[in-house]
């Protein structure tokens, strides 16, 4: 009886796994269009949380970009501040591969980062190499944007390990509007305030 009921619900496991499964596909036609290289060439600016496997918000930042796309390639400088005064940096050296692929490659990304867009959307898979207190693990990311009408991309990242999801990272993006200052700081903000 015990082994028949671990076996109907390991089934339902699996099944109900695959439901749940968004498809980069599906977006294919969904306007605005996300050109990757467009969006992230020259200032932008994005503020994040992270939060734990249980819905707890462990931090806060923002992320000031400068990119750069040359017609091959998008150099991204990021600089993260987050709430609690750390602040981080990510230079990521991304090239379209086709119409719908990316490849990405930043010094924690372990191997390189795999991007498909369709229409708005765009779905990052990758494993990052992530410092937790005085040790690194390889975190795997599922990392999905999605472009407004109003030009702000919204992000979202779960992280996990072995299968298990750790946390995810929930974040916007804004550029800067035109004739305004450059530092989007200035105009509207940062995490900590």
């Amino acid at each position: 009886m015990k082994k028949n009921l671990l076996i109907v619900l390991a089934l339902l496991g699996l099944l109900t796994a695959g439901c749940n499964t968004m498809k980069i596909e599906d977006y294919e036609g969904k306007s605005p269009k996300l050109v990757l290289e467009d969006y992230f060439d020259g200032e932008t600016r994005a503020w994040g949380i992270v939060r734990d496997r249980f819905g707890n918000i462990r931090r806060q930042f923002t992320v000031d970009m400068v990119g750069h796309w040359d017609g091959q390639l998008l150099v991204l400088d990021e600089t993260f501040s987050y709430d609690d005064g750390e602040t981080d940096k990510r230079v990521w050296k991304i090239r379209k591969i086709d119409a719908h692929t990316y490849e990405g490659k930043a010094t924690d990304v372990i191997g390189s980062a795999v991007g498909k867009a369709y229409g708005s959307a765009l779905n990052w898979r990758y494993t990052l190499a992530l410092k937790i207190g005085e040790r690194t693990w390889n975190v795997a990311f599922d990392d999905w944007m999605f472009l407004q009408s109003d030009g702000v991309l919204f992000n979202r990242a779960e992280m996990s390990k072995f299968g298990f999801t750790l946390g995810e990272i929930s974040l916007f993006f804004k550029k800067p509007e035109p004739g305004k200052n450059s530092k989007l700081g200035t105009v509207i903000g940062t995490a900590a305030e």
